[in-house]
């Protein structure tokens, strides 16, 4: 399948002015181009991949990377994403129906169907079990990651940025330094920010998740050179698993080209 041609052929609702557009419209001067196709726009992942992107934004300008991301939902659960996480509004394209996803071929999730249970109350017993790691490998051991920290991720909140995650108490982050240190994901401290998100889709559940048919459907991203020469994909597999490596979801960024590599190796 050739990836870069059916996004660019796709014609999706555009959260900045409720436009149907091209989902690659306006993306010829990018050195790259990072596409990520998300599951629901109230789910865990998609939720925390716009929180990486937002920390790692002066990074994608300086390397003249442009962003396009689609995800599940209307135009309404878009602008409630975007207003939560600072997503832009003209990079983001919503698909109420995952067609997009389908056409990538990218994972469903879990899909049993019980006899005399309609199509959205088979979804939900599905995502309960995949949040249990049932059709949804490596789900529970990330989970766990959240509480015990991790050396090998970065800090993910400043000592003194306070993050208000109900109903706990607002918190702030030189406690997580008093706990366990600081320069790397103290203890808690993932689980806290995933907790803040968790308050925020169930207070806006019915903007987030228009239809709940779609809730186990997984995502993907796709890395290409402004030529449109796919650099990286990756596939999710599993509820909290949007990258390969999550104590450094966007390491891949620092993929060289073929090109690049090429150079390199001549000069070698």
């Amino acid at each position: 399948m050739d990836i870069f041609n059916t996004l660019q052929q796709s014609q999706l609702q555009r959260v900045s002015d409720g436009e149907t557009a091209p989902l690659l419209s306006d993306h010829d001067a990018a050195q790259r181009l990072l596409v990520m196709v998300w599951p629901q726009l109230g789910d865990f992942d998609s939720l925390e991949y716009a929180w990486w992107l937002r920390r790692e934004s002066e990074m994608l300008q300086a390397q003249g990377i442009v962003i396009r991301a689609v995800g599940i939902g209307d135009r309404n659960s878009g602008q409630q994403f975007c207003t939560y996480t600072d997503f832009p509004e003209d990079c983001l394209y919503v698909d109420p129906t995952a067609k997009l996803h389908q056409q990538l071929n990218l994972y469903p999730g879990l899909q049993l169907k019980v006899p005399g249970c309609s199509a959205v109350q088979n979804a939900y017993l599905n995502l309960l079990l995949m949040c249990a790691g049932i059709g949804s490998p490596g789900t529970l051991a990330e989970v766990f990651r959240g509480y015990r920290g991790d050396r090998n991720a970065p800090q993910l909140i400043a000592d003194d940025e306070v993050v208000k995650a109900a109903p706990l108490p607002a918190v702030k982050g030189e406690l997580f330094k008093n706990a366990g240190g600081k320069g790397f994901q103290r203890p808690f401290e993932l689980a806290t920010l995933r907790l803040r998100n968790m308050a925020e889709v169930l207070s806006h559940w019915g903007t987030y998740v228009p239809d709940a048919s779609y809730v186990t459907q997984r995502g993907g991203t796709f890395l290409f050179e402004g030529d449109g020469t796919l650099v990286y994909e990756f596939c999710d597999r599993n509820i909290l698993g949007f990258a390969a490596n999550m104590s450094q979801p966007l390491e891949f960024l620092s993929i060289e080209s073929p090109q690049e590599s090429a150079l390199t190796e001549s000069q070698g």
